[in-house]
């Protein structure tokens, strides 16, 4: 218990079985088990290397900025620092150009 008011975090427990206490746990294990499997599947990863995308996916989250922390990061509200991203790289994304000219405001050509 003191570890945790140390670092700003207040203890909580639920009740067993009851998965309505459970929800933003249980959202934010699905966001984590949502990303690396679009990762697994858009990268052609072996499955072996799950634990590494999971591992890198939670880094990822991590270091993204979000409006339940008023556009701050997990990372640095916990750490009261940045996260240094100056290790990633991008290594290829999936995209599709659209070509339904219906509805466009620019003219092509």
């Amino acid at each position: 218990m003191i570890f945790f008011a140390s670092k700003g975090i207040i203890h909580q427990t639920t009740c067993v079985e009851t998965h309505e206490q459970n929800d933003i746990v249980e959202r934010k294990h699905q966001h984590l088990l949502n990303v690396t499997r679009a990762l697994i599947f858009q990268f052609n990863i072996p499955s072996v290397f799950w634990c590494f995308v999971v591992q890198h996916v939670a880094f990822l989250i991590n270091c993204m900025p979000t409006s339940l922390l008023k556009n701050a990061t997990p990372n640095e509200k916990l750490h009261k620092k940045l996260c240094d991203i100056s290790s990633l790289h991008v290594f290829g994304c999936l995209c599709y150009s659209s070509t339904i000219l219906a509805h466009r405001k620019k003219k092509i050509g």
